[in-house]
């Protein structure tokens, strides 16, 4: 597979490149509107009809998470004795006891360590066309990544970026992936790719959430041919994780660059097959 050295690109706005896989130009990016982009006509029913067989697939198969809160490595919190810690909290007990002066177990309250809501923003390069295994591994990243933030609390945002970027949905909204994938096949076809604006929006989107576990996670090709380096805003995640895409001509260098820089992991998809793996991976970590 081909891979961008420095300096690779035309334009009379070319800049020194920022290192290895990346051409630095001063074009300036806008964040879009999402109801002023997308098309009016629908996607090629082909195309959507696959990536939405991919997704229904993926929904289902994936294990369903429980709703409700799970011991996990979060701060304590104080909750009724459940037969599983024996760290009791003597203030909230002797409030509630005080009420009962017959107590059952549940009215011993102990302190337990919960998960901590997540909030995940995923970055998908839509530079190019939005066809063939590249739109399959798309749909793949939506169902899945929906799939496996269904918890109380979790929110899930969605970015796209070209040269330009729109957030396709926000942290505090909720859809579900066949209208994520819809949204995503109706963006015109778009030709640069500036990948740090991608992560500057994702990155104002993070810092809108009070979840203590925030993960970024960007699926593209690397191949960045607009904007400054995005190695730059990189440094600014507390984590991002990189899906690269193999199937075309894509940035290995960069995209090891942005997880390193990022406190991230670095993950080839060279099929949509690889996509749940590499987020089990990420996530469970």
């Amino acid at each position: 597979m081909a891979e961008l050295g420095p300096g690779r690109g035309r334009g009379s706005d070319q800049l020194p490149a920022g290192g290895q896989g990346v051409l630095v130009t001063a074009q300036r990016a806008v964040q879009k509107e999402l109801d002023d982009l997308l098309e009016d006509t629908a996607p090629d029913p082909a195309v959507a009809s696959m990536a939405q067989a991919i997704a229904r697939r993926l929904w289902v198969r994936r294990p369903r998470r429980d709703p409700q809160p799970e011991r996990g490595t979060g701060p304590p919190a104080s909750m009724p004795y459940a037969y599983r810690s024996d760290d009791i909290d003597l203030d909230r007990t002797i409030e509630v006891l005080v009420e009962r002066p017959v107590p059952e177990d549940a009215d011993v309250v102990v302190r337990e360590r919960m998960s901590s809501r997540r909030a995940a923003v995923l970055i998908v390069d839509v530079s190019g066309s939005m066809r063939g295994e590249k739109v399959r591994i798309a749909a793949a990243t939506v169902a899945a990544l929906s799939a496996d933030l269904p918890g109380a609390g979790d929110q899930l945002a969605l970015v796209a970026f070209w040269s330009d970027a729109a957030v396709i949905t926000g942290l505090t909204e909720r859809s579900t992936p066949s209208a994520l994938l819809d949204a995503l096949l109706r963006i015109p076809a778009r030709g640069l790719t500036n990948v740090g604006f991608g992560l500057s929006v994702a990155h104002a989107e993070l810092a809108r959430s009070a979840a203590r576990r925030k993960t970024a996670i960007l699926l593209t090709d690397a191949v960045h041919n607009a904007g400054p380096d995005p190695r730059d805003i990189a440094r600014r995640f507390s984590k991002l994780h990189v899906l690269i895409e193999t199937d075309g001509e894509h940035d290995l260098p960069l995209g090891r660059d942005l997880a390193r820089l990022g406190h991230g992991t670095l993950h080839l998809v060279h099929t949509h097959r690889d996509v749940a793996p590499a987020l089990n991976r990420i996530l469970d970590a």
